[in-house]
């Protein structure tokens, strides 16, 4: 079933004439992993709340399978899926994820970050950065972290966005502007020696 000559608008017909199960497998296949990493982001690294969001996203995707219009990408129509997937849950969970964005901001976090003049192996840099750029993006709001990870993380335009999360374009940026100033002071720390203090 895995033929890479098969489009998604090929597969996607299938299942909605045909009703073809293997045919939407084939689409979560294809789609998955950036669905997943996306998700990710998004939960600020909560990996199981992402596969469950993911898992829903899916769901979701196959019973509304019909109102795809085609108008925009079949992977951007799953962005904007799991993204309202992710910000329905964050207005159910709002009390809980405040705790947690408190909790990951406490005091001993900085301790894990490389000192000025010491050496860290690559991995071990990358894996505290990785680390603290989840810790970022979970101080920022829904709005500002979705269109980060919409813009920088899928490469999608500004259009694409707003799209993807039913917002008008300026506010996109607006969202982009104050989640990249909350960015750049949340992880001054990793700014190379003399880049610290570049554009605002």
């Amino acid at each position: 079933m895995a033929d890479p000559t098969v489009t998604d608008a090929q597969l996607i017909a299938r299942v909605i004439v045909q009703d073809d199960r293997h045919a939407f497998s084939e689409l979560v296949r294809r789609h998955q992993s950036p669905i997943r990493a996306t998700l990710r982001r998004l939960t600020a690294g909560n990996h199981a709340l992402a596969d469950d969001l993911a898992q829903e996203t899916f769901m979701l995707a196959y019973r509304n399978l019909k109102s795809f219009r085609q108008e925009a990408r079949f992977s951007t129509w799953l962005y904007r899926i799991a993204t309202n997937a992710f910000l329905a849950d964050a207005r159910k969970r709002k009390e809980e994820l405040l705790g947690d964005a408190d909790a990951a901001l406490s005091d001993d976090d900085d301790a894990a970050l490389p000192q000025a003049g010491e050496t860290v192996g690559d991995h071990a840099r990358a894996a505290n950065l990785r680390l603290d750029m989840e810790r970022a993006l979970g101080v920022l709001s829904e709005g500002e972290r979705a269109a980060i990870v919409q813009c920088y993380h899928n490469d999608l335009s500004h259009e694409e966005a707003a799209y993807v999360l039913g917002m008008p374009v300026g506010t996109v940026k607006t969202h982009l502007l104050r989640g990249k100033q909350k960015l750049k002071a949340r992880l001054a720390a990793w700014a190379p020696q003399g880049c610290a203090g570049g554009p605002a």
